[in-house]
């Protein structure tokens, strides 16, 4: 992609101060707010930034955008992916929901389910899902990280051990082109790996943008996963490799 001057310069801004906002960058070029929204989508389009609520900040590798942030990004596809996940998940069943953005907009999606058991490390989700009065909720213990809601460690993984559910319903922070899914904290990667392992059905629910980013740990491969919602088409070596594997992809 050919950055116009203007975009290279707001690129150099993000370096320098993490975040930019579009009023700040309106007024600085002496340009329209809709320029400058442009400006940062089609620099988000190719992975140079994130957007978020007013403006948009350097995509990481080492550490997560922050929670509300995440809430922004991407809503419209999360909920689509959440509403196709929620439909592929009967009612009289037993589900873990982890921590993430899209697992709880799959929560909202599952507010008119009937008799369901949830199990979940996620207080944003248990919140969401107190909403539906026939919903059994389970939350695991363990350490809470504040910044998100999650619950993680060494005895959420024990908690998670004592159950085997019919489906799990996890997200993740990156994917990459080898189909491996990452994320930026060891403990909630073991926390997500026991979920797997302790279900019989298995859901990834990731929008698209997350094979822009990088995160430093291994949580599993799409190998390991049942059906893979997300909102564009893979990248062809991958899809094959989906295929191989059985794994299938929902989109639209």
């Amino acid at each position: 992609m050919a950055y116009s001057f203007r975009q290279t310069d707001i690129l150099a801004l993000a370096r320098q101060e993490g975040k930019v906002t579009v009023e700040d960058l309106a007024e600085r070029f002496s340009v329209s707010l809709q320029t400058i929204r442009r400006d940062l989508t089609e620099l988000a389009e190719s992975g140079q930034l994130e957007r978020v609520h007013g403006g948009a900040m350097l995509p990481s590798g080492v550490s997560n955008i922050g929670y509300e942030d995440r809430r922004d990004l991407h809503s419209e596809a999360k909920g689509d992916i959440a509403t196709r996940c929620a439909e592929a998940i009967p009612n009289d069943c037993s589900v873990f929901l982890n921590i993430g953005t899209t697992t709880e907009a799959v929560a909202r999606a599952l507010l008119r389910h009937r008799n369901l058991m949830v199990i979940t490390n996620n207080i944003n989700v248990a919140n969401i899902l107190v909403a539906n009065p026939d919903c059994e909720i389970l939350v695991a213990g363990g350490k809470l990280r504040r910044s998100d809601g999650g619950l993680v460690g060494a005895l959420t993984s024990r908690v998670i051990e004592q159950f085997k559910v019919d489906h799990a319903v996890i997200g993740c922070s990156a994917l990459d082109l080898d189909g491996d899914l990452l994320d930026f904290d060891i403990q909630e990667v073991s926390v997500s790996k026991s979920i797997l392992q302790q279900a019989r059905s298995t859901f990834l629910v990731a929008d698209a943008s997350k094979f822009q980013r990088t995160a430093p740990v291994r949580i599993a491969s799409l190998s390991e996963i049942d059906t893979f919602f997300t909102d564009h088409p893979l990248p062809h070596a991958l899809a094959s490799r989906c295929a191989d594997w059985g794994t299938r992809v929902s989109l639209h």
